[in-house]
Parts: structure tokens; sequence; C-alpha cells
């Protein structure tokens, strides 16, 4: 096990030294939901809980997390309260949600599903790892079905992703509007490989691609040490919002 900071140390995660690790992607997410101040939010495969975390030292809210595998949904649950939060770790299947998330709907959906299709790569010898990176018989089709039953009338979903898989996402946003995406890349040279998109449940509203948050500054790292774009930094570091859309 290891204590890991995030948000520049304001939190502190414990994290599998062998297994899922959470890096930027988790607080790149929880920065990007357009959350208020006593609204509800569910994140599907919430692992430790790192983005859980990161968006309730943001925004005080009622949340919630759904977690397959045992042993991160009890990290969850020890990150949660060593940190001073309050949130409902469950741990459950997404295509078998407890019944307590069944008989709920919230404000905000979340989610950072497994990147990687089981048909294209070989599953890691760590059992942790292997469920967190690949999709296994869920499929992203059905993380975003569920996450939109889930929602509330003009509840938010955000998701972030490889960005291959953009058109995948987009597929299964049919019945939402009011769709946002932004590239991210790690410098101005480089294409996007991921991609936040967030959309609106039952909603009204044109597709808007929006500029690409570029993570590291320069066009190559020159130097020991992090180089984290001025933007970045205020999310990474500072744990400020990353706007995307305006509810």
């Amino acid at each position: 096990m290891t204590d890991d900071g995030f948000l520049d140390g304001r939190l502190q995660i414990l994290q599998p030294l062998d297994g899922y690790r959470a890096a930027t992607d988790p607080v790149l997410l929880a920065a990007a939901v357009p959350a208020r101040a006593g609204e509800t939010g569910l994140e599907l495969g919430c692992g430790v809980g790192v983005g859980l975390a990161c968006l309730l030292h943001r925004v005080p809210m009622q949340a919630c997390g759904l977690e397959i595998q045992q042993e991160y949904a009890d990290l969850a649950v020890r990150n949660m309260a060593r940190n001073g939060f309050t949130a409902e770790i469950l741990c459950g299947d997404l295509a078998d949600m407890p019944a307590a998330l069944r008989a709920q709907s919230f404000d905000h959906i979340m989610m950072n599903p497994p990147f990687y299709e089981n048909i294209r790569h070989t599953a890691p010898n760590n059992a942790g790892k292997s469920t967190a990176f690949l999709e296994g018989e869920a499929g992203l089709e059905n993380w975003i079905a569920v996450g939109m039953k889930r929602l509330k009338p003009l509840g938010w979903l955000t998701i972030i992703h490889r960005s291959g898989r953009l058109p995948d996402i987009l597929a299964g946003l049919s019945k939402a509007g009011d769709i946002h995406i932004l590239p991210i890349s790690a410098r101005s040279t480089r294409p996007a490989r991921r991609v936040i998109v967030q959309a609106r449940k039952a909603a009204a509203g044109p597709l808007k691609l929006l500029a690409p948050l570029v993570m590291h500054a320069g066009d190559h790292h020159r130097e020991d040490g992090e180089d984290f774009s001025q933007a970045a930094r205020k999310i990474l570091r500072d744990g400020n919002a990353l706007v995307i859309s305006r509810s």
C-alpha cells in the first residue's frame, strides 16, 4: 500500500502498490463535473475514491460510488473517512446494480470506464489492473446506458476516455443533448489521446467541440521535474474546476 498525495497534498489517498493506481484522469474527471452545493452525484467505477474525493473537496454534495472490486471499494471507504468526507460506497456490478442505487436518481453521473476492449488487448497479470483496464462483459455502451438511466431529467453525465472511443461515446448519448467534447493533449504539438465528454439527459442544444486542454508546457520535456501547463496546474494542484459546460 502507498499513501499518495493529490491536489498538492490536500488529499491523502491509500492505493495498492501492485494494482490499478489512479493518476491524473480521475482528478480531471472530477474537476469537469458541473456540480453545485447540495446536489447529488454518483461515480460508476470509483476505484479507491480519488475522483469522489476530488469532487467533494471542491463541492459539498451528496455523493455515492459504485466499485466492482471489494478491495478497492474498502479502500474508497477508508479514503473518504481519512479525508473527512461522507460518501456512500457500494461494492457491486454495473450490470447488476445494488438495489439501493437502482432506487435513486442523481444530478450528476461521472465515470472513467476501462479504456481497452478485451478482443484487442492482453489482460495485465494483476487482477486489479485487468478489471480496471479491460471492459469485460459490460462494454462501454452499457456504462453509458446505465449512467443515463440513473440521471435525473436534465442531469449531467461526464466521462473521460480515450479519444479513439469518441464515436462509441457519442452513439451512446443518442438520448442526450448539449454535448460538449474537450480534447486533452499531452502537449500543444501532439494529438489528443483523451477526451472528456459531457452531456445532459433529455436536453436540447448543439454539440460543441472545444479547444483542447494542453497538459504540459513546451513541445517536449526539457528538464527533471513536472512541467504542467498553467491550466493543468490549476486543476491538478489547486483543485480548481474545469469548466466545460454551464448549467
